[in-house]
């Protein structure tokens, strides 16, 4: 094994059998050190500029994210992520900045949700996807917001579901909450949900 594979087996290591193109050229690695290990069958490609050990998991919420870097995890998606709801989504939903073209992200099966560029920060936080990757998702207080707020609203027992667990919760911060649903134009709604629950 050369140097540059050594190298490139430590990147491995380090991020839970995953490499990306990105991480290869910052390292100072030539690529075609990734398609020599292709080649002799030490790593695979998984899509375009990520490579994996054969025996990892796919993790396709990081390989999303690694796809389309401004989309954030939002929505039914978010709420998994947050062990608010626990059946996985059957398709992962996405928010990106107002202007973004979404054509090949709805091409990979993703909901794509656009947010204005005043609201799309707002919440962001990393979190470890299921594979143990580092992803962007929205916190619980922007989340609820974005449920109550979806034109194609979650449906009912979601949404209950969610703010009940939430209002129940020991790490709420109604305080966020409340100035998040101002921002979010939806204040009316969630201040009539935590009314009834708190």
């Amino acid at each position: 094994m050369t140097g540059n594979e050594t190298a490139i087996q430590q990147i491995l290591i380090n991020n839970n059998g995953i490499v990306t193109t990105t991480q290869v050229t910052e390292a100072g690695i030539p690529r075609r050190c990734l398609s020599a290990m292709v080649e002799s069958g030490a790593i695979y490609k998984v899509t375009r500029g990520i490579y994996a050990l054969p025996d990892v998991w796919e993790d396709e919420l990081f390989f999303m994210q690694y796809r389309f870097t401004k989309g954030i995890f939002s929505h039914e998606t978010a709420l998994y992520l947050h062990g608010i709801v626990d059946r996985t989504p059957i398709r992962y939903t996405m928010t990106f900045p107002f202007g973004y073209n979404t054509g090949s992200v709805k091409k990979q099966g993703v909901i794509a949700k656009l947010s204005t560029e005043e609201t799309y920060d707002l919440g962001i936080i990393t979190m470890h996807s299921p594979g143990g990757n580092p992803i962007n998702v929205y916190n619980i207080e922007r989340t609820l917001c974005d449920i109550v707020k979806s034109r194609h609203r979650a449906d009912i027992q979601v949404i209950n579901q969610a703010m009940k667990t939430y209002a129940g919760s020991k790490n709420k911060d109604i305080a966020k909450l409340m100035n998040y649903a101002e921002r979010l134009r939806v204040k009316p709604k969630i201040l009539r949900y935590m009314e009834v629950l708190l």
